[in-house]
């Protein structure tokens, strides 16, 4: 029996939505209203102990919510671990404690992301644009604010002339960074989910990235060798970089699905490819989200799906939870009559 069988629960998709860690009662119950599953949240500095963290998961359990996963920004998306740099040992051994607290509260589920630079998008007006404001740089649909990235802008940026980390470097200090997680997340019992780089080019800013191919996935499960350490599968990323350049998606999602690696699905839309791609609500990409959805329920998948990166609504977040939930939850009843047939 493999983790994703231990630890997920019953043999079926469920969706999952991201809440603030002092969430209040009304989403919650607006969650479970609409009949999502799960939830996740990014801890905040001065939350991750034992206390806080136990009584969030007690809070979402009074609304038939599973607190699948748990982040913190801190640990999570650490650069002096991506770097290198001296002080990455203090991080290692952050996000070592934060997976012990997580083992004693039963929450089996982190995730991280290789992203030194952090180089998330780009501005109309030519301009390397940062969280957290990275999201609203365009528009889309209704004139729904939303994210854009062009390759040439970054390109452009005087921190790209200098490859300061090379890819070879970037994985040295990642395997650096296994050695040091990999024996707590088993003895706790915690999976360690990577999310690949967003966008999946080759180098942000002169640092090389990691994760841009299912390639480089591949790499990183055999160097990890540990059922503790899978993915997220971010739809959107897989779109931004394509067939071409991260792999063929619908061979993805049945390879890594068939290997257990797979526990979290960011599920996202493109309006095309790099270099140059805005996000899209759900049902406005390039790709036809129902032949995605369709091969993660034939390959049997049981871990959660969240919607990610949604434009901007102008009735606020619950709207846009609402239409891009409810649309997810549609696919999947299709697929599973379909499949069913």
């Amino acid at each position: 029996m493999n983790f994703t069988e231990r630890y997920h629960g019953n043999r079926k998709l469920k969706m999952s939505n991201r809440i603030d860690p002092e969430e209040s009662d009304e989403f919650l119950q607006f969650l479970q209203q609409m009949g999502v599953e799960c939830c996740y949240a990014w801890i905040l500095p001065g939350q991750d102990n034992y206390e806080f963290m136990a009584r969030l998961k007690e809070r979402v359990e009074k609304f038939d919510l599973k607190l699948f996963n748990l982040v913190i920004h801190k640990y999570g998306m650490p650069p002096s671990v991506h770097r290198g740099l001296p002080d990455r040992d203090e991080y290692i051994e952050g996000l070592n404690n934060f997976m012990r607290i997580l083992g004693k509260i039963g929450v089996h589920t982190t995730t991280m992301t290789w992203e030194a630079q952090h180089a998330y998008a780009t501005s109309p007006e030519g301009f390397v644009v940062r969280p957290p404001h990275s999201q609203y740089q365009t528009t889309t649909r209704g004139g729904a604010p939303t994210r854009v990235y062009d390759d040439r802008v970054v390109d452009a940026d005087p921190a790209s002339a200098e490859l300061k980390v090379t890819k070879e470097q970037a994985w040295a200090n990642f395997e650096y960074f296994l050695k040091g997680v990999i024996p707590v997340a088993e003895e706790n019992k915690v999976r360690i989910c990577l999310h690949p780089n967003d966008p999946p080019i080759y180098s942000s800013l002169g640092v090389a990235t990691l994760i841009q191919s299912a390639d480089d996935y591949r790499r990183a499960f055999k160097m990890a060798n540990s059922e503790f350490f899978g993915m997220e599968f971010c739809c959107g990323c897989w779109l931004e970089g394509g067939a071409n350049r991260f792999g063929d998606i619908l061979a993805g999602i049945r390879e890594f699905v068939a290997a257990g690696k797979v526990s979290i699905i960011h599920f996202r839309n493109v309006s095309g490819t790099l270099p140059y791609f805005i996000e899209t609500f759900v049902d406005d990409g390039y790709q036809d989200m129902y032949y995605l959805m369709k091969e993660f329920i034939k390959a049997g998948y049981n871990g959660t799906m969240i919607y990610d990166h949604s434009p901007n609504m102008t009735t606020g977040l619950a709207a846009q939870t609402a239409f891009a939930v409810g649309y997810m939850k549609a696919l999947r009843r299709a697929a599973q009559d379909e499949v069913r047939k």
